[in-house]
């Protein structure tokens, strides 16, 4: 079973729907069959490489959002993020572009390592306080989880992986996804959204059973003695 993702390392429901969806998998019979794959979106293209205030300034001054509203948003956010474990700090949130971050996240993939470093950027920025926007940190997230310093380098100087990025960005919108997390499992069932876990879970159950229907087995097209809850078969 092949799930793809579509998230933003600036996202905060992203990292909460992690959490669940990794919630309801740990719970699966099936987990060990399943391939997740992190595909790549971006909430605001247009940032700069850096923006020069905070989360809560960011979203009332460029998105026109009202403080007080931002601030609630906050405080809700922040409460459901604890009920997965999360320890978000807003305040300390650094406002940055996202698409270096998202190459690191392919060449990640490349090596097999697409989750450990999806896990590490999510929770650099929204519980560290990292700039996710800086050469530095990116390298530093890399090499924590066992990249190559010079690979990565090289992939950012180069733009290795910047077509690969933009053709994540081309196929969500091409299969409509308009918001994330955005969870596609074998490109038949989609979810939208930080679901609660128990969905996830049917979403799970449902796809293996449709891709893994059970066949009958009778002997000469005849089925043997059973007992019910009406009894039992003479």
């Amino acid at each position: 079973m092949k799930i793809e993702i579509w998230s933003d390392v600036a996202c905060p429901w992203c990292y909460i729907g992690k959490r669940r969806f990794e919630t309801a998998l740990e719970a699966f019979p099936h987990k060990e069959s399943v391939d997740v794959q992190w595909r790549s979106y971006q909430l605001d293209p247009t940032l700069p490489d850096h923006y020069d205030g905070t989360e809560l300034s960011y979203l009332s001054e460029r998105k026109g959002m009202d403080p007080a509203q931002v601030a609630g948003m906050f405080a809700h956010v922040t409460e459901q993020a604890a009920g997965e474990g999360l320890n978000y700090k807003f305040d300390d949130v650094v406002v940055a572009n996202s698409f270096n971050a998202h190459q690191l996240l392919h060449l990640a993939k490349a090596h097999d390592k697409g989750d450990a470093v999806k896990e590490a950027l999510l929770s650099a920025h929204f519980e560290h306080g990292v700039d996710i926007g800086s050469r530095a940190a990116l390298v530093q997230i890399g090499t924590d989880v066992g990249l190559s310093a010079t690979d990565i380098n090289a992939a950012l100087d180069t733009d290795k992986y910047a077509d690969d990025v933009r053709e994540d960005f081309a196929e969500a919108r091409a299969i409509g996804v308009t918001g994330v997390p955005f969870f596609v499992i074998d490109r038949k069932y989609g979810i939208s959204g930080a679901q609660p876990a128990e969905v996830f879970g049917q979403a799970l159950d449902q796809a293996w059973q449709e891709a893994n229907p059970l066949t009958m087995v009778a002997a000469n097209g005849t089925d043997a003695e059973v007992c019910g809850p009406d009894g039992c078969a003479i």
